[in-house]
C-alpha cells in the first residue's frame, strides 16, 4: 500500500475505536431488560425451540453493533443465562480487516448445549470464537433442517433483529470477555 492509499484509509481506521467501544457501558438493569427481551423474541422464532429445550445455557448479545470501511470492529454487551437465572454478564467485540463496508446492528444467542462447552466459556480469560468448542452459525436453510437428532454440537449461534447495511467479504476476530456492569 503506498502512502496515498494509506492516507485514503486514515478516515476508516479513525472510526475503528468507536466502533468498537461504546460510548457510556450499559448498568446490569439495562444490560439484563434488553437480554430478557431477546430471549422473548427468540421464543417467537419457531425454529430456535429445539435449542431451548436442548440447551444448557445460553449467551444472549441483544445487539452486537458492527461497521466500517476496509477495517472495521464490532462490539455488544449481553449476559448468560442458565434456566431463568442471569449467571454473568459479557462483552464480545472485534476487528475485521478485507472487502467490507457499511454499518449494521444485530443479536447473537449463543446456545451452549453441554456443561463441557459452557466450562471452555468460563474458565477462558476471554474466549475467541474458533477457539475452543466450535461454533455452529445456524442460518434458516439450517434451521429448518434441524431435529433433536441433528443437534450434536456444543454451541450453535442464531443471529436475530438485523438493522442497517453490511456488505463483507472479511477476517474476522471476535473475543466474548466476562466483565461486571455497574
Amino acid at each position: 500500500m503506498n502512502r496515498r492509499q494509506t492516507l485514503a484509509c486514515l478516515p476508516a481506521l479513525a472510526a475503528v475505536p468507536l466502533l468498537v467501544r461504546p460510548a457510556a457501558a450499559a448498568s446490569r438493569r439495562e444490560i439484563d431488560a434488553e437480554v430478557v427481551s431477546a430471549l422473548e423474541t427468540l421464543r417467537r422464532m419457531e425454529n430456535a425451540r429445539l435449542l431451548f429445550a436442548g440447551a444448557h445455557s445460553i449467551l444472549v448479545f441483544p445487539r452486537i453493533v458492527s461497521g466500517g470501511f476496509i477495517i472495521g470492529g464490532q462490539y455488544g454487551e449481553g449476559a448468560l443465562v442458565r434456566g431463568h437465572e442471569i449467571q454473568g454478564h459479557y462483552r464480545i467485540a472485534g476487528a475485521s480487516f478485507g472487502l467490507l463496508a457499511g454499518a449494521q446492528s444485530a443479536g447473537i444467542a449463543m446456545f451452549f448445549m453441554n456443561e463441557a462447552a459452557l466450562t471452555a466459556l468460563m474458565v477462558a480469560d476471554g474466549w475467541e470464537i474458533g477457539t475452543g468448542p466450535s461454533v455452529v452459525a445456524l442460518d434458516q436453510g439450517l434451521q429448518a433442517n434441524m431435529t433433536s437428532t441433528t443437534l450434536r454440537e456444543p454451541v450453535y449461534s442464531i443471529t436475530f433483529g438485523q438493522r442497517g447495511l453490511m456488505a463483507a467479504l472479511a477476517l474476522n476476530g471476535s473475543k466474548i470477555t466476562r466483565f461486571r456492569p455497574e
